[in-house]
């Protein structure tokens, strides 16, 4: 008997089909059937089902002899499980990667209930998704672990589909549950299972990808099955009479039952030409029929719910475009003061920058306004320490303003005060670009940090890599650069990038990154108080796993399972897991004493110190990290799709500052057989940072601050020899020091 039975009904469905499938077959938990009901599918449908049978044997598939719909086709699937748990997906659907362990884990938590609700997110066609904005407060896992519908009367408000809950089989069985023909059959299934569970749940986590399709949906296919609905409450009523316990639910499903006779009458492609009228007052006669003392709307759907009562359809309509209009209206003007504003704060730059230049104002960013971060932060703090005569000021969005040091001014972008900065500051500084508005006066200096060592390609090198350029605008990106008076390098590889994919008139500063200073200057006490902050034992390893963007995806993924890894590794290993700022994966597992989500920590330094080892694929993260000579696994299980879309300078799997890893097993392995942290390892790390670390020593922010804001070009001090240079910030666990001898083979 597995854990889960998936049902799956299948009609017209091919070209998504094999996503749906694979996204049940792929998950983490594999203790399934997956049940796949073939409606008499006229496409490859049915063929694609008998697929996935042949090569996986947890599938099983169901050719029915006619078509039957939607509802009897998941009845056909229901007299064939023997799962504890049943979920039912639609095939043009897909469950979220490592859902059915968040689901089975959140089933044991909470003794079994009867259902288990999650959450869900749309999936638009064209590429863009939305999170259900009814479901924060619903599914929040405050309170108890599980409850009755009269604890949380809002789930009847959470949309009534049947594909965002679990629910164990014996009750569905004991009940006598099934689906009703016809459109709609969501509404007669969701409304008597919750009123008749006698323990609910709740998941605060997507577990399935909605997909809203252009064509060929129910919601987009206009006809008169539409009036089906009406039947589908009959139904619904019908079962409250005939279950008095249930008797005091009527009035909140009478509500929800006028919300969904508004949203089928107003929405645009349902309800086909000429048809309205005959809908509401239809919609009129089911109001008078079921309307129940207590059922009285909140105010703000009053009005609408007593024209549907009405059947007042022209009224209706009429009201409805009123506040269409009255929506349109406040979107312009919205749109012409936010203009109004930006025409104004456009002249005061341009007033601003007639006047003369502050010479000891200098202003700071990094990364579109994230905070205090990066190579700009430590040339900031430098600032602070060599030129106290300048007065230094840091653009972040508010949310960002608490990173930022109390001696430096906070601006937020977009205001008069950022404006200004920008208009009268002599020096600029920024890892990324300011806003393209920017006009570079005389005599300001900008100074561009850049972020990274460039692994993947970069500027002018991606025009011919469509799936990684994207929108760029490349006029707007040179002139950008043409603003630039400095660039900052790390090593001689970055330079010739740097000049080639960026050419303008700068000049490169070959001195290494200022954000790299506190690795040479971190203590082992920095390195244990760093450590207890995040909440890491004194004897486990702590593996930092930080992958970057994959611009082939459009949904990030963890490539790794992080808890099978760990499940591996033992309990002296951990993981702090970081996703890249362009990727926003959600947190993974539930383990949080070994599995803690560090994406939003503000300091990627701070990380790297407290860790043992890094664990990344094509992450910059490696070039920076090579400076505390600890630890590097590169996780490279698409490489070829991501040197293809992106493309790289050089193939890391041939010179790697490390182990090198193709797959999850070769992963696992390296760790368990001590292969990390071995000779091979050491040599090739050592290699790597003697050809990308050559300039970092812990005066790289000294180097630039005394050229680019003090300017004194000669006497700087020197970049000292790796081979002569202080040792880097001491490991959590510190061995001997054994001597490496570098290789000399390199791309």
């Amino acid at each position: 008997m597995p854990r889960f039975s998936v049902i799956v009904p299948v009609f017209r469905v091919q070209a998504y089909l094999h996503e749906c499938l694979e996204s049940v077959l792929e998950q983490t938990f594999t203790d399934l059937e997956l049940i796949a009901i073939d409606d008499c599918s006229p496409d490859a449908s049915g063929t694609i089902v008998d697929e996935f049978a042949a090569r996986d044997p947890r599938v099983r598939t169901v050719h029915l002899a006619e078509n039957v719909g939607l509802g009897r086709a998941r009845n056909a699937g229901l007299e064939r499980a023997t799962g504890d748990y049943v979920i039912f997906l639609d095939s043009d659907d897909s469950l979220t990667p490592d859902a059915l362990h968040a689901i089975s884990d959140r089933l044991k938590s909470t003794g079994g209930p009867d259902v288990l609700v999650y959450d869900y997110v749309r999936s638009c066609w064209t590429g863009r998704t939305a999170p259900n904005a009814m479901t924060a407060a619903h599914l929040t896992e405050e309170g108890p672990a599980s409850f009755t519908l009269d604890d949380r009367p809002g789930l009847l408000r959470v949309l009534h589909v049947v594909w965002n809950k679990a629910y164990r089989r014996e009750f569905l069985e004991r009940a006598g549950f099934t689906f009703a023909p016809g459109y709609y059959e969501d509404v007669s299934w969701t409304y008597p299972v919750l009123v008749t569970a006698e323990s609910i749940a709740v998941l605060d986590r997507v577990c399935v990808r909605y997909r809203q399709r252009r064509r060929g949906a129910i919601t987009c296919s206009p006809g008169r099955r539409h009036f089906e609905i009406f039947g589908q409450y009959d139904r619904v009523f019908a079962y409250l009479d005939a279950h008095p316990e249930t008797e005091h639910w009527r009035p909140l499903v009478f509500r929800r039952m006028l919300d969904h006779f508004s949203t089928v009458f107003t929405a645009p492609d349902r309800l086909p030409r000429g048809s309205r009228a005959a809908f509401l007052r239809r919609a009129r006669t089911y109001c008078r029929r079921y309307r129940t003392p207590g059922a009285i709307p909140p105010v703000r759907t009053r009005i609408r719910h007593t024209l549907v009562r009405l059947g007042a359809h022209r009224s209706y309509r009429a009201l409805h475009a009123a506040r269409a209009l009255q929506r349109r209206v406040r979107r312009a003007a919205v749109a012409v003061q936010r203009a109004v504003r930006a025409a104004v704060l456009q002249i005061h730059y341009r007033v601003q920058r007639l006047l003369p230049l502050r010479e000891n104002d200098a202003v700071f960013s990094a990364y579109w306004g994230r905070g205090y971060v990066c190579n700009p932060a430590a040339v900031e703090a430098k600032v602070r320490e060599l030129a106290p005569h300048i007065r230094t000021a840091w653009i972040a969005d508010p949310a960002h303003h608490h990173t930022i040091p109390p001696a430096t001014r906070r601006l937020t972008p977009g205001t008069a005060a950022y404006w200004t900065a920008l208009a009268r500051s002599k020096y600029l500084v920024n890892n990324v670009n300011f806003d393209r508005r920017l006009v570079k006066g005389r005599g300001q200096v900008y100074l561009q940090t850049q972020h990274g060592t460039p692994l993947k390609r970069m500027g002018l090198d991606l025009l011919e890599r469509p799936a990684a350029v994207g929108d760029t605008d490349v006029q707007r990106m040179l002139a950008n650069c043409d603003k630039w008076d400095y660039v900052l390098s790390a090593n001689r590889h970055s330079t010739l990038v740097w000049e080639r994919v960026y050419p303008a008139d700068y000049a490169t500063l070959e001195y290494g990154y200022p954000r790299n200073d506190v690795f040479h200057r971190a203590t082992g006490k920095d390195v244990a108080r760093l450590r207890e902050a995040l909440g890491i034992p004194r004897d486990s390893v702590a593996i930092l796993y930080a992958p970057t963007h994959r611009d082939y995806r459009r949904t990030q993924l963890h490539a790794i399972d992080l808890e099978r890894m760990l499940r591996s590794l033992g309990p002296s290993f951990m993981v702090l897991t970081r996703s890249h700022h362009l990727s926003a994966i959600p947190p993974v597992g539930n383990d949080s004493s070994r599995l803690i989500d560090v994406s939003d920590h503000p300091c990627v330094e701070s990380l790297c110190l407290a860790s043992d080892a890094l664990v990344t694929d094509y992450s910059s993260l490696m070039f920076d990290y090579a400076h505390l000579d600890r630890p590097i696994v590169v996780y490279a299980d698409d490489w070829e799709a991501y040197e293809a879309a992106r493309g790289t300078y050089f193939d890391i799997r041939s010179f790697p500052p490390g182990a090198v890893a193709t797959g999850e097993d070769e992963l696992i392995d390296i760790f368990t057989t001590g292969e990390w942290r071995g000779p091979r390892s050491a040599q090739r790390r050592a290699a790597f940072r003697e050809r990308f670390c050559p300039h970092d020593d812990g005066d790289a922010a000294e180097r630039v601050v005394r050229h680019v804001l003090l300017g004194e070009t000669a006497g700087l001090p020197s970049a000292v020899p790796s081979k002569e240079r202080q040792a880097a910030a001491p490991g959590p666990r510190q061995e001997p020091e054994t001597t490496v001898t570098p290789s000399t083979s390199a791309p």
